[in-house]
């Protein structure tokens, strides 16, 4: 397969929505938490860039679900937060949902329902199917269009969400994270530099 990012990325910006930026807040202060005290490489499988797509993803996806854009958008940045590895770790998502408790009232905030939601995005993404709430079908449906980045093409049977299950989402999704794109705004925005693609 080939990948014309930049067609991907003018197709990204032009039909998915000009109004909806990848950052709705400041992310900086709460990702310097984060990497204060993470253990994996930034650029790993499940770093940085990881986190960068699949909030490209979440926000690609709740234009169409309806998704609260605050949850995903924070689900993005924390789900993996507190892996100590790259293959097998059962119970960061757990460590991440109580990372953001944490977090909550001194980096972000969240209204109780919505911050229920981020928290039981986090704690079951590895683990559970599906899920009754829509926001966090979002939330799980944009980490799991990551999986190229690990040799693995989604399979719209494993997604929550009609959006994700579009194979222009899923060829837009797998390509970028096929080829370990690292969106603009990682450097623009949130400051860090990570080469452009990760080598491979």
């Amino acid at each position: 397969m080939s990948y014309n990012r930049a067609a991907g990325d003018i197709g990204f910006r032009s039909a998915v929505f000009l109004k909806n930026r990848p950052m709705p807040m400041d992310l900086k202060p709460l990702l310097a938490a984060i990497l204060d005290d993470y253990h994996l490489p930034w650029d790993g499988d499940h770093g940085v860039a990881h986190w960068a797509r699949v909030l490209e993803n979440c926000r690609r996806l709740a234009a169409a679900t309806t998704a609260k854009v605050e949850v995903v958008t924070l689900f993005a940045v924390l789900h993996d937060s507190r892996r100590m590895n790259e293959v097998a770790d059962p119970n960061h998502g757990p460590r991440a949902a109580e990372f953001a408790r944490k977090l909550r009232g001194k980096l972000f905030d969240l209204p109780d329902h919505e911050f229920k939601l981020l928290h039981q995005a986090c704690a079951g993404h590895t683990h559970e199917r599906t899920h009754r709430d829509v926001t966090i079908q979002t939330c799980w449906d944009s980490d799991r269009l990551d999986l190229g980045r690990v040799g693995i093409m989604p399979h719209p049977s494993r997604l929550c969400t009609e959006a994700a299950r579009r194979p222009e989402t899923l060829d837009w999704a797998n390509g970028r994270a096929t080829f370990g794109v690292v969106p603009e705004f990682v450097r623009e925005e949130w400051g860090i530099t990570l080469p452009a693609v990760r080598p491979r």
